[in-house]
């Protein structure tokens, strides 16, 4: 049984999740032509702050596409 390392985008993932304790939806993460960009919906721009500091630590000096966005959620009647 051959195990293999896990890709860029798992681990950039797994980070945001650990990070953000799962707190960005719809999180999405993909390497394009050697730029991560990193996408979803955060309930607040602090999450969204945490999210990008995971990435940073992974990637202290790459450049990225932050294209989470901060939306409430709403309040059900």
């Amino acid at each position: 049984m051959t195990v293999t390392a896990p890709s860029l985008e798992e681990r950039l993932t797994t980070q945001i999740h650990r990070r953000t304790s799962r707190r960005v939806r719809d999180l999405a993460v993909e390497v394009l032509n050697e730029t991560v960009v990193v996408s979803g919906v955060a309930p607040s721009f602090h999450v969204k702050q945490l999210a990008l500091h995971a990435v940073r630590e992974l990637l202290p000096n790459s450049s990225f596409r932050n294209r989470i966005e901060v939306a409430e959620p709403s309040i059900a009647s």
